[in-house]
């Protein structure tokens, strides 16, 4: 007799090579018309599932993990980012959760790379100058901006996208900084020419550019509080691809439309999908729409690690990327 295939609900629309191959190998409930599921819509989903496919979009929380029927063991989550799950409640239901690591890193690099080049060249005010017709021609003090060959970029957790910001800065001629949970080896340090700072306060009011690259966790919710965003000098660019959370935004919008800083490029918000209304009023924010990790490619490797994820689950293995819990 054919062993049955466990029940896989998936919160959202996935790539369809991920579909594809997850309604191969399971018995799977898909979101087709790719709207975030509703809180009653995911208790149901908890209740009936041997494995729940969520993403950053889902907030799988203590109430909803109590709610879940004794078939779920598994959480496979679709992103490298878990701060939307409650591990502890998962621990106590013996619910394993996996992510999706290393496969985002240098997309992620990439986008905060470009934001870094964006802010202080006014990229955005430019094109938007040119669309709206209001370009006469080439002048020696238009559309002036900040070089960022020989500044200082002081990196905010030095793990992998970190690793991989650092990289890429040192090939523009950025002095590179970083201020990290523990100090990493120190052949990563001299790979990287990086000099590490134990005191985030002073790393920060000696920097050009700041850029977020750690998780947020309950340590590093408002990491950059109003008190120390008041650190950074008035040229400063803050750069954020990793979570709203980590920003202290309300103070952060403050200083921007004071002037205090120079400008920031966002791809995350405290409380997205909304954003604060001042932000969208400024001219020296660069905006995105949480769109980092948004490459095809990422996209399905991220799927391929889901896909493995659970049937190594299944199968009674250790996930590759196993967070919290045993296999089956």
């Amino acid at each position: 007799m054919a062993k049955k295939k466990p029940k896989v609900v998936v919160t959202r629309k996935l790539p369809d090579a991920t579909e594809t191959r997850l309604m191969e190998l399971f018995d799977v409930s898909l979101n087709v018309d790719d709207e975030p599921m509703s809180s009653g819509e995911l208790a149901d989903a908890v209740k009936t599932a041997d494995v729940l496919v969520p993403t950053v979009t889902d907030h799988v929380d203590k109430a909803l993990l109590s709610a879940a029927g004794k078939n779920l063991k598994l959480i496979a989550n679709y992103g490298t980012g878990i701060d939307h799950i409650d591990l502890a409640a998962a621990r106590a239901k013996n619910i394993a959760v996996t992510n999706t690591p290393d496969v985002l890193t240098e997309d992620t690099a990439d986008m905060t790379m470009a934001l870094i080049l964006a802010v202080p060249r006014r990229l955005v005010e430019g094109e938007k100058t040119l669309r709206a017709g209001q370009w006469n021609g080439w002048a020696p003090t238009k559309m002036l901006g900040h070089r960022i060959f020989g500044k200082r970029l002081g990196i905010i957790g030095m793990g992998r996208i970190g690793q991989a910001v650092a990289r890429r800065a040192r090939g523009f001629g950025l002095s590179v900084h970083y201020h990290n949970r523990n100090r990493v080896h120190e052949g990563i340090e001299n790979e990287l020419e990086a000099t590490y700072w134990e005191s985030l306060d002073q790393m920060l009011a000696h920097m050009d550019f700041v850029s977020v690259n750690c998780p947020h966790t309950p340590a590093t919710y408002h990491l950059l509080s109003a008190r120390r965003l008041k650190l950074l000098q008035p040229h400063c660019v803050i750069v954020n691809t990793a979570r709203g959370e980590v920003i202290d935004e309300g103070a952060l919008t403050k200083i921007l439309a004071a002037g205090e800083i120079a400008g920031a490029g966002l791809d995350v918000y405290e409380h997205e999908p909304a954003v604060n209304p001042k932000l969208l009023a400024l001219d020296n924010v660069v905006l995105l729409p949480h769109m980092s990790s948004a490459t095809f490619e990422g996209r399905v490797d991220m799927g391929e690690k889901v896909v493995i994820n659970i049937q190594s689950f299944v199968d009674g293995h250790t996930p590759p990327d196993l967070v919290i819990g045993d296999p089956l």
